[in-house]
């Protein structure tokens, strides 16, 4: 499902206009990179939380010129869904549909 799709669906089942959900959508995952790039986690309960991983330094390679190269610690975002989220995907128990 893509964004659009969400939209729609939204839209359907609650009558809101089209454009008033966009604007919703928008400004939500707004809010939410903005949170994260402050370092503040976001907690929806019944839904997930939007955390960011410290990711530690270490070295890689690059296998092209064959030399170690040094990458940072930094942050990135993850999504960790509650367990009423997981325990209802798993009762549905669907065939995921190929893309």
């Amino acid at each position: 499902m893509r964004k659009a799709d969400l939209i729609n669906r939204i839209s359907e089942k609650t009558g809101i206009p089209k454009v008033d959900v966009l604007v919703t959508l928008e400004t939500l995952f707004k809010e939410v990179k903005e949170s994260l790039g402050e370092g503040e986690n976001i907690y929806i309960r019944g839904f997930g939380s939007f955390i960011t991983k410290k990711r530690a330094a270490k070295i890689g390679r690059n296998i092209k010129k064959n030399i170690a190269v040094e990458i940072p610690e930094h942050y990135i975002p993850a999504f960790k869904p509650s367990k009423e989220f997981v325990q209802e995907i798993k009762a549905k128990n669907f065939q995921q549909k190929p893309e």
